[in-house]
């Protein structure tokens, strides 16, 4: 792959990890900081009612979800990016052959050629 090429590939990455970074910030300020009782005050009209403490409780685990999600995205491309300073990205980890360009345009991160993917989603399922 020419330099330019890897070049495009890279700002990608580093856009999309630029982006999933301050995802995880947003959800950090606002789902990990405040609980219920602190966002509605203490002279609030509202009570703190146990339904209150589920739905809470509900939106936290779903925002740790989000953010491990993203985590593990951001160390994809890590991986990525350490593969283009390797010289060893656009090639596929089970076959060897060169990942298709719109398969990299699509997923930068991506370590498998469409194919090899394709078998490894296959035998999850079976």
């Amino acid at each position: 792959m020419d330099a330019e090429k890897l070049q495009h590939y890279k700002e990608l990455l580093l856009k999309k990890r630029q982006e999933l970074l301050e995802g995880i910030g947003y959800i950090r300020e606002t789902s990990f900081r405040n609980t219920m009782k602190e966002a509605s005050g203490e002279n609030s009209a509202y009570s703190y009612h146990m339904a209150d403490q589920g739905t809470d409780t509900q939106e936290r685990e779903q925002a740790f979800m989000f953010a491990y999600r993203e985590g593990r995205l951001i160390y994809h491309i890590d991986q990525a990016l350490e593969r283009i300073e390797k010289g060893t990205y656009g090639f596929c980890h089970e076959c060897g052959k060169p990942i298709d360009p719109e398969r990299l345009e699509a997923v930068p991160h991506a370590r498998f050629c469409i194919h090899c993917k394709a078998k490894e989603e296959n035998s999850k399922q079976g």
